[in-house]
């Protein structure tokens, strides 16, 4: 089958690389497991937080774009980012570690059955943390163990992703037609497609009709891209085909070293990823156990470190040394 086994990654854009690893780090309890460069523009970070061992389906991934300005809210744009934890319970201790660090978050709602709980960080980029209490699709990651969050709290993977679209027909067209989603429910204004095998909260997306809004634009606070995992390298050539078979454009082949990709603009204003589960972040450069501490940089780039590390500031990630006191909240 040369379906979609799920989410891979989510990237986004940033105003501060610091504070998104303080926020991460300390407050959701994510695990940086990869500091590198934005391969297409060397002066911006490019930051990946997952799970305990980087699993594919588990990370979320920031640039820090020089001089950038603030994104705005609208349509024709992927408006929310979704992350699992194990349980309803979970959500409660979040409520608290929320109030406890000032993070501006929602109640705990029910949408598609599930129990949710909205949040945003500092730049205003909009999440969702949803229950896995009853979800029986594709296996999410693991908790970072010697993180801040107690593992049985712990976020441990990407959950459905959130897309607000002025032509929800058309969409719809390239999800089921040329992606092969499927289209499981609807609530509202609110669509839930869904992709593979095994499909649950971490092979969803949810994609929002919405006509009123003005179109929205790209700037911290913003998703960049949305990235899906392909199995391999011969499926990756799959999908070049079948969507050129579509008259859709693409990038064709990029190999990031990290994980193998091609991009496509399948409809105005999101930009979608196709990546492969390996290699992986676990590389040449770093450990297991020292993973993100180190400015790592793909072969393509290491002759050339020196110039590098004087275009982008350090940033002290080293965690190793460190220790964590798991916060039970009351």
């Amino acid at each position: 089958m040369n379906e979609f086994t799920g989410i891979h990654h989510v990237t986004a854009i940033t105003s501060s690389a610091e504070k998104i690893y303080d926020f991460y780090t300390n407050v959701l309890g994510l695990r940086l497991v990869k500091k590198t460069i934005n391969q297409d523009d060397i002066h911006t970070y490019h930051l990946f937080f997952a799970d305990e061992s980087g699993s594919p389906g588990t990370d979320m991934t920031f640039f820090d774009f020089p001089n950038v300005p603030k994104g705005s809210k609208g349509t024709d744009d992927i408006s929310r980012t979704s992350f699992r934890v194990p349980t309803d319970a979970a959500l409660d201790y979040w409520v608290k570690r929320f109030n406890k660090y000032a993070v501006k978050h929602g109640e705990i709602k029910e949408m598609f059955g599930v129990k949710t709980l909205q949040f945003e960080d500092f730049d205003e980029q909009q999440y969702q943390l949803i229950s896995d209490e009853n979800d029986t699709g594709v296996a999410s990651g693991k908790p970072w163990h010697k993180g801040p969050v107690p593992d049985e709290f712990s976020i441990t993977g990407l959950g459905p992703i959130f897309f607000r679209v002025s032509n929800f027909d058309y969409m719809k067209q390239v999800l089921e037609k040329v992606l092969l989603f499927k289209e499981i429910a609807f609530e509202g204004d609110y669509h839930q497609f869904e992709v593979g095998e095994f499909g649950g909260n971490g092979a969803q997306i949810i994609v929002e009709s919405n006509t009123s809004m003005p179109r929205g634009r790209q700037g911290y606070g913003s998703v960049h891209h949305v990235a899906f995992r392909a199995k391999s390298r011969e499926n990756l050539d799959y999908w070049t085909e079948r969507m050129q078979s579509f008259g859709l454009p693409n990038s064709g082949y990029v190999d990031r070293f990290y994980f193998e990709s091609t991009y496509t603009n399948i409809y105005p204003g999101i930009l979608f990823e196709l990546a492969t589960d390996e290699p992986g972040f676990i590389d040449d450069e770093e450990s297991i156990e020292t993973l993100g501490e180190t400015l790592a940089l793909p072969p393509a780039f290491r002759n050339d470190r020196s110039r590098i590390e004087s275009l982008v500031r350090p940033i002290d990630t080293v965690r190793s040394t460190k220790v964590f006191e798991k916060e039970y909240l009351e």
